[in-house]
């Protein structure tokens, strides 16, 4: 198999050479172990509180649902408002929200209901810190070492995953639930600290900041215009929604298949984590010898024989050991997904493709966790494990049809582009802007020109163009006028400043084909309606803004 091409990993700086990167590295491992004994502490709880399946499977989908619901606001959160300040504040909420959460806890208050609302509280600001966290890596060290920051990263969570659960077990069987949630509220106070220590570089913002809908919508679009993370997204989707019976059959087979009570489920828990340290300890040289396609589909297979195992052995050591198999293959695919998306990104949209793709996958953790607590509840729990096995089966089998592309040959750092001067008076407000381009293309060039267009299409409306089409000029067969329009002048500058180094391949290209003595000849005229001022108001047709007088030519 072909090497993956992101980074050569042997050159690349370590992450923890890097020493903002190290602080929250540190921090967040002890914040992720105060997160998975909480999720210990409620889970048990939950089956203290009801036997339905369906309840104790909602745990964990209480804390992904949000992730479905707010990610793409929250990735434009994070894109255009201090990354530090938005992690800074999510940390604060989830430290009051498990605080009040143990003295519930404590006051012997909580029902099923109180107790997924607390963990759905938690989830949102998970949720809403998961973009901004994801895309301040980028800001913490070089792309180069990107890779092996989110690896580290994987490797982080799912070290606390192999003992902070064991350790959440102990905490449940000794002092309660009360007092796992309440540790889990002190371990954020140092990731609140070095965050209050950190002053991050910070570019100078050139352009206003765009509006929360507007910046969502650009998101969408450019995910919705950009192959790579829309493959990307899709598998992520199937593998969450088998993988999500892992943790919502979990505190079952413990209880059920294996009877056993919080230590079990602790012991389950560690073996799960110890796995994904593992899987996380192999995806750098994995990278560097298979291709994305290979790793992933063999993560879906790993997943599927660790999640059958689960639900066909009645003894705990093989338990454990599908769970090891399981875990490896889960943290392997999931920091494989998040790679390829932000290396397939810039980094004006990166929080939100983060974002959408993070919405996709762990929306299909929280329905799958719904359906098989459904299944398992109305069938059984091993029948709901066979079942989510056979779905990762599938999601292995969808890459010989659309298998992943590699990710991270292109160069994605933003092309200078200097704002036109205009002969017509122009405000960041003023609009609609039609830009209409000239090029001669002889005839033996229609083909490869018209092939060119097509990815100047999708460039185009992926960074917000509107209306765009092509036009061939009847009375002179070499005279084409690509012709599209942007709502305001401040968007048209937006539009040009998203042009990436890569896309330069593609302007190069239609430069080539172009035959003319001239440069290609550019009209960028304002939109105006005949009758909407009153005629003599403007003594000089230029204060109208008329394009037909005056059009702006460049070149």
């Amino acid at each position: 198999m072909a090497p993956v091409s992101e980074a050569d990993p042997n050159r690349a700086p370590s992450p923890f050479s890097i020493p903002i990167f190290r602080a929250v590295w540190f921090a967040s491992l002890a914040s992720n172990f105060g997160g998975l004994i909480q999720s210990v502490g409620a889970s048990w709880m939950m089956t203290s509180l009801s036997g339905s399946p369906q309840l104790v499977a909602l745990v964990p989908a209480a804390t992904t649902l949000p992730i479905m619901l707010l990610s793409l606001w929250a990735g434009a959160v994070a894109d255009n408002l201090d990354r530090r300040l938005v992690m800074l504040s999510c940390q604060v909420a989830m430290l009051i929200v498990s605080a009040t959460l143990a003295l519930f806890a404590w006051w012997g208050m909580l029902t099923p209901w109180t107790l997924l609302s607390f963990t759905f509280l938690i989830g949102c600001a998970t949720a809403i810190n998961g973009p901004a966290w994801q895309a301040a890596v980028g800001d913490m060290v070089p792309r180069s070492s990107l890779p092996h920051a989110v690896s580290l990263n994987s490797m982080g969570f799912n070290l606390a995953r192999s003992l902070g659960p064991g350790l959440g077990g102990i905490i449940v069987a000794a002092a309660g639930a009360a007092a796992a949630f309440l540790t889990n509220a002190v371990t954020y106070i140092g990731l609140v600290v070095v965050l209050l220590r950190w002053s991050p570089d910070r570019t100078p913002k050139l352009l206003p900041r765009e509006k929360l809908g507007e910046a969502m919508r650009a998101g969408l679009r450019y995910v919705a215009m950009s192959p790579k993370i829309q493959l990307v997204l899709l598998r992520a989707g199937v593998f969450g929604f088998g993988a999500s019976a892992v943790s919502a059959m979990m505190p079952l087979v413990a209880r059920d298949l294996l009877g056993g009570g919080a230590l079990t489920f602790g012991a389950l828990s560690g073996a799960f984590g110890f796995g994904a340290v593992l899987g996380a300890l192999s995806t750098r040289k994995l990278r560097e010898r298979y291709s994305i396609e290979t790793i992933v589909r063999c993560s879906s297979i790993a997943v599927a024989a660790g999640v059958a195992l689960m639900g066909f052995s009645g003894l705990l050591l093989l338990t454990l050991a599908g769970l090891l198999l399981a875990g490896a293959g889960w943290v392997i695919a999931l920091s494989t997904f998040n790679v390829s998306v932000q290396m397939s990104a810039p980094r004006w949209v990166v929080a939100r493709a983060v974002a959408l793709y993070q919405m996709v996958a762990f929306g299909g953790m929280a329905v799958g966790a719904w359906v098989f607590g459904h299944l398992a509840e109305r069938y059984g729990v091993a029948e709901a494990l066979y079942v989510a096995s056979g779905v990762q089966v599938a999601a292995a089998a969808i890459g010989f049809v659309r298998p992943l592309m590699q990710a991270g040959d292109e160069n994605l750092d933003l092309h200078f582009w200097r704002e036109p001067e205009t002969a017509v008076p122009i405000e960041p407000r003023s609009g609609p802007v039609v830009v209409t381009i000239e090029y001669r293309i002889p005839s033996g060039s229609v083909v490869p020109f018209l092939a060119a267009m097509s990815e100047r299409r999708r460039i185009r409306r992926r960074d917000g163009a509107h209306g765009w089409s092509l036009l061939r000029d009847l009375g002179d067969p070499e005279l084409w006028v690509e012709r599209y329009h942007v709502s305001t002048w401040l968007d048209y500058v937006r539009h040009n400043s998203r042009r990436t180094v890569a896309d330069q391949a593609n302007a190069d290209a239609l430069m080539g084909l172009h035959s003319g003595s001239r440069p290609l000849v550019v009209h960028r005229m304002l939109e105006r309606q005949t009758g909407s001022l009153p005629l003599g108001r403007f003594a000089d047709p230029r204060e109208m803004g008329d394009p037909l007088t005056d059009p702006t030519r460049s070149s």
